[in-house]
């Protein structure tokens, strides 16, 4: 499934807690970096399973899309913890 948000911070920011967040406060299905560049991050996961984030400019805020087979409920929880954008809902 594909998650979306628009968000104030950069780009490197958003990957930067993407990294800790999967790290950390997913015990049970951890994933841990496996490809990175300034505009995406790839997470591997137990039993091979990814999320993957991809991030652009739009405006002064940045779209985030998130993707992932098995780690819905916790990429869409990590996408709520970012500072909404300027104007977004």
């Amino acid at each position: 499934m594909v998650y979306e948000t628009t968000t104030s911070l950069a780009a490197a920011d958003v990957f930067s807690r993407a990294k800790r967040f999967f790290a950390t406060r997913v015990p049970n299905s951890a994933a841990f970096p496996e490809q990175e560049g300034p505009s995406y991050l790839v997470l591997r996961g137990k039993g091979g399973e990814e999320v993957a984030f991809a991030a652009f400019a739009a405006g002064s805020a940045t779209r985030v899309r998130g993707s992932t087979l098995l780690f819905d409920q916790a990429l869409d929880r990590f996408l709520t913890t970012l500072p909404a954008a300027d104007g977004a809902p």
